[in-house]
């Protein structure tokens, strides 16, 4: 089989053949190795490849079927992991020239969940520094491109493992999102991003374990590659106090459904946010689709009402307690954006801090009272089209 079809198999397609034996992990793993060397260079995704120990992953893989251990739903299958997940052995640099050479003893649980069902890893992909930002360049790696248009953008943070799985270097790959890091480079990328709810995937080891605002999910490029990975990564761990008591399991059901009749608010601006013409026109071209499948699609958004002051403010708290520390001894060595959050965190009061909570609570029982009447809500995930590549952000739309 060519390496190009290798390539671009689904991950559960994929996953099948190496059990049935009709493609050996170490075929699948030299397939996707040399889409690396080729596709790699020109986007910038993968930045830290392992591949002598990706072989030796595989070949043990082929040797455990052989003797029939075979054993997990992602058994074989190649992965990078995005580098702010610590991996044990691996350097880890979370984009920044602090952690340039830094090297974990342990892993995330994230990763020990994919590898001990079977995922073989290769390295690491790109993010922007401390993962902040929708635009995925470092000091230390640089800037990762769009697949589609190497002048713009891939988005972020998890750009580096959309583009890999765009240009079929990685058939899965495990992000993080705060507020879009796993949708946002999908989006530009065309591939399936999915923001679990907090607990879904538990985060540990985390350094806040009751914050809520960021997780850790799948990427992929189908929506039953998506629902695979995260069947392998869900469920309860008694060290994270938020994780979700049901099993990954349930997310390797079948995913078909009539939809006859399921009731879809359709949002346009989240209240009246800029939105670039285009993106609307985009989405807008593919409502009949909901329709077609018999969907009741109706124009309606829930009230957004300080939903962007309240998450600013906890952000900015987020930051201080993640990256503080860091920032007493490094300053010169993080970047504005970086600083300037952190320095947002620790001018915050604590009556600032009540404010926003308790706003997050009335937008959650606002936006709860609205589910009731709609099962899916249907918004942009961006406000703009991809933007050039060498621009840090947009300040305009």
């Amino acid at each position: 089989m060519p390496t190009s079809e290798i390539c671009f198999l689904s991950a559960a397609e994929l996953a099948r053949r190496i059990r049935a034996r009709e493609l050996s992990a170490t075929e699948v793993m030299h397939a996707h190795l040399a889409q690396i060397e080729r596709v790699n260079p020109l986007v910038n995704a993968i930045v830290t490849l392992l591949p002598e120990q990706a072989l030796e992953g595989a070949r043990a893989a082929d040797a455990a079927l052989a003797r029939g251990e075979a054993a997990g739903p992602l058994f074989g299958l190649p992965i990078a992991h995005k580098d702010l997940a610590n991996t044990r052995g691996i350097r880890t640099t979370q984009g920044s020239p602090i952690f340039r050479d830094f090297v974990p003893d342990h892993s995330d649980l994230i990763v020990e969940r994919i590898q001990a069902a079977g995922a073989i890893s290769i390295g690491k992909t790109n993010v922007p520094e401390f993962g902040a930002g929708s635009q995925t360049f470092n000091p230390v790696f640089g800037a990762t491109r769009n697949p589609y248009d190497t002048s713009k953008t891939c988005g972020g943070s998890s750009g580096g493992a959309a583009v890999a799985l765009a240009c079929g270097m990685i058939p899965i790959a495990d992000g993080g999102d705060m507020g879009g890091s796993l949708r946002n480079p999908a989006g530009y990328c065309n591939v399936v991003g999915l923001r679990p709810a907090p607990g879904r995937v538990p985060n540990y080891p985390a350094g806040m374990a009751w914050n809520t605002l960021g997780v850790v999910g799948p990427m992929a490029r189908t929506v039953a590659d998506v629902a695979l990975l995260l069947s392998a990564i869900a469920g309860a761990d008694a060290r994270a106090p938020l994780s979700i008591a049901e099993p990954g399991s349930r997310f390797a059901q079948p995913l078909e459904r009539n939809l006859r009749g399921v009731r879809v608010a359709w949002g346009r601006d989240f209240g009246g946010l800029p939105v670039d013409p285009r993106v609307t026109a985009a989405l807008e071209s593919q409502r009949h689709v909901l329709e077609s499948l018999g969907c009741v699609v109706e124009d309606a958004e829930p009230d957004w009402k300080d939903a962007d002051e309240i998450f600013q403010i906890l952000r900015a708290w987020g930051f201080e307690s993640g990256l503080g520390a860091l920032l007493d001894e490094h300053r010169a060595q993080m970047k504005d954006t970086v600083v300037w959050n952190i320095e947002q965190g620790r001018k915050l009061s604590g009556a600032q801090v009540a404010w926003a909570e308790r706003e997050r609570t009335a937008l959650y029982e606002r936006i709860g009272a609205f589910m009731r009447r709609y099962e899916f809500l249907a918004l942009p995930v961006t406000q703009l089209p991809p933007f050039n590549v060498e621009t840090p952000y947009p300040t305009e739309i």
